[in-house]
């Protein structure tokens, strides 16, 4: 009997351009950065909420470090800020993703401008299972990798 191993195969694990459904805690956040400026693809539910729970979590610690009784916050406020602006584009990306997931286009990410509402509807949205005709979102998959170009041999 002959031990075939087969060659060329993904690493283990799920490769980053699916959903991983069932994300641990750990992978999720791992994911949400190696992913930073993605929008096209899919999120699974896993992967957002662990990922909003993380950043609650952070953000609130942020602004328990800044406050000291004394009700001055410039230095959470700083931190804040520096943490506002290194996650607002994966997070709009993971939120793209997501609904792609359930099969609606990123545009509905706009609703978080509506107060309340809005917000409210956005929630519903992002807690909907997924959809199969998300997979409409995805880069198709390229059976080889792209063969270079190859410069034409000299003409005589």
């Amino acid at each position: 009997m002959t031990n075939y191993q087969p060659q060329n195969l993904p690493p283990a694990g799920v490769p980053l351009d699916l959903p991983y459904y069932g994300a641990p805690p750990v992978e999720a956040f791992k994911r949400f950065w190696k992913k930073y400026a993605v929008f096209h693809g899919r999120a699974s539910r896993s992967e957002y909420w662990w990922w909003a729970l993380a950043s609650a979590i952070i953000s609130g610690l942020i602004n328990a470090i800044g406050s000291n009784g004394s009700g001055s916050t410039g230095a959470s406020t700083a931190l804040g800020g520096v943490w506002f602006l290194a996650t607002v584009v994966p997070s709009l990306a993971v939120g793209a993703r997501r609904l792609h997931d359930v099969n609606l286009g990123a545009w509905f990410l706009l609703l978080i401008v509506i107060p309340v509402l809005g917000w409210i509807a956005l929630l519903i949205l992002m807690i909907l299972p997924p959809n199969p005709k998300g997979q409409r979102f995805d880069r198709p998959m390229q059976a080889y990798p792209p063969y270079p170009q190859q410069p034409y041999p000299p003409q005589a």
